[in-house]
This record gives C-alpha cells, structure tokens and sequence, in this order.
C-alpha cells in the first residue's frame, strides 16, 4: 500500500482531474441495468481525462501484475490478458481514479443504494495476439453475502472491430450460480452448452471511446473476445460492493483465496470495511447519486 508520496506525486496528485462531480444517469439505463445485469453507459470519464491516468495505471500494472511468462506458455486464462489488481494501493494516482466518487455514485446508483465500498480494482491489459476471455461469472469468487455487487469496465483506449467489448447473456444476474467453476477451458465449454440450452439472449457492446464503460453484476455471465491487433487492449475495471454487505462464509477455496486477499482475513459475519474496502466519497453538491 502506498504510505509515502514524495513531492512530485503529490504534485501530480493535486493536478488530476477531482472525478467528483454527478454523473446523470438515463432512466433507460436504469432500467436495462436492472432487468438484464448489465448496461452501456458512454462518457463516464472524457477521453482527456482517462489520458491523465492512463501512464500510471499501465505502468503500475506492469509493475505488480501477477503472471510475466511469455504467453505461449500460459494456459487459456492466462492468455486472455496481464492481469494486476489493487493498482490503487501502490501509487496515488491510480488511486484517485480508483477512488473517485463520479464511478462510486454511478454504481450505487445503479445498485440502487446509498454509498459503495470498493472490493478491489482490477487492470486488463489483453497484449496483441491476447486470447478470448472464457465464460465465467465474478462472483463465484466473491465470499459475500450480497447480491449488491457491480464491476466498472472502462477501456483506456478506443475498442473497435475486431477486437470487441464484452458478451453478457441477458438475465443470468438474477440466476445465481449456474455452476461454471473457475475460468477455464471448462468453464467456457460448460456454460456455452448452458447459453444454448436454455437459450439466453446474449449482447456484446463494441465501439467504444476511452472513457466509455459497461457495469455489470457479480452473477451476470460474460466473456471477451480475442485481441488479433499490434494494440493492447488496455482496461482497467474497479469492483464495488454496497455499504453494509458483511463477509459470507466462503463457499470452497477460490472464496477463502480472495476472503484473505481482497477483505484483509475479515472474519464471516462481520461488516465488509477496513483499510482495503474503504466507503467512496460523496460526489461534490449531492448528498445521494442522481437517479433520474
């Protein structure tokens, strides 16, 4: 964790943008978020500010990510990008991103409560020649005893044909577990065979800006395709969970992994919080994110 920022960061840090201002939300958007798990909504951040945050956030997961095999010798997931996670704990740039109460009051929004904590942050860079990203829903990992969980997913850089946003099927956030596992080969081939027997609706978002982002809930089922361009895919996803959700008695190892991970060893039952989960401030003049 970052627990000294020397002059230059601070420097740095106070010439940002504040990312604290409401963001109105579409009624429609509301709506589709609610019905299918998932929604589209443009212009979160500008093209000009995500450039602001950009340097740090790909320098920093280049830093801290967690696989540096060459990626010929990585399995399916581990092809589908370098993945680094917590960037906002180690420099306070990406924390200001990370952090900022315009995403928290959208995902609060979306959820339908009061105010968001973060579960963690989570940055995707599929490298040129990146493999697709198998079926998987997030919260098979997350040990929680909530419903009330989103993921922002926000490029860095323009998506567009070939390389596309993410798939979700329609509906299957409010399904639960549909019994996938853990991303995988398998994973992919079970809830493909899924999607055609039950025939969930399916929608994949392409053309996106930088700044341009998708918010989707912990069970909704979702995939990404492949990267065949000379550019990285450069994303950087912040997780977030309402205020109030307690730690759930994890269900299997993945769940006790990322209990000690991304909840500090937390005890089941008590109130998610702590050094690692803090609550997102409020955005500037409002007391509740606008829903309207």
């Amino acid at each position: 964790m970052v627990t000294q920022v020397d002059a230059r960061q601070t420097s740095a840090v106070e010439n940002l943008p504040a990312l604290d201002d409401r963001f109105t939300i579409a009624a429609e958007s509301l709506e589709g978020f609610r019905r299918d798990g998932h929604v589209r909504i443009d212009g979160l951040a500008s093209e000009a500010e995500v450039a602001r945050f950009r340097p740090a956030i790909e320098t920093t997961a280049e830093r801290v990510r967690w696989d540096r095999r060459p990626i010929e010798e990585r399995d399916t997931y581990g092809k589908a990008f370098v993945q680094a996670a917590n960037l906002w704990q180690h420099d306070p740039v990406v924390a200001q991103f990370t952090l900022a109460p315009r995403f928290g009051a959208v995902a609060a929004a979306l959820l339908g409560v009061d105010r968001v904590r973060i579960y963690h942050d989570q940055a995707l860079l599929k490298e040129p020649g990146g493999g697709h990203t198998p079926w998987h829903q997030d919260q098979y990992y997350w040990p929680l005893d909530t419903l009330d969980t989103v993921t922002m997913w926000m490029p860095l850089v323009a998506v567009v044909d070939p390389v596309e946003g993410m798939t979700f099927g329609n509906g299957t956030h409010g399904q639960g577990d549909l019994g996938g596992g853990v991303i995988s080969d398998d994973s992919d081939r079970r809830f493909e065979a899924l999607v055609a027997a039950r025939a969930i609706g399916l929608h994949t978002y392409r053309g996106f800006r930088p700044g341009d982002t998708t918010f989707h809930r912990g069970w909704t089922l979702h995939r990404a395709s492949a990267n065949p361009t000379e550019r990285v895919r450069s994303v950087m996803t912040v997780i977030y969970v309402a205020d109030g959700a307690r730690v759930a008695v994890p269900a299997g190892p993945a769940q006790e992994f990322d209990r000690r991970l991304w909840l500090g060893g937390q005890d089941p039952g008590t109130p998610v919080g702590g050094d690692g989960n803090p609550l997102i401030a409020r955005t500037r003049g409002a007391n509740r994110p606008d829903r309207t």
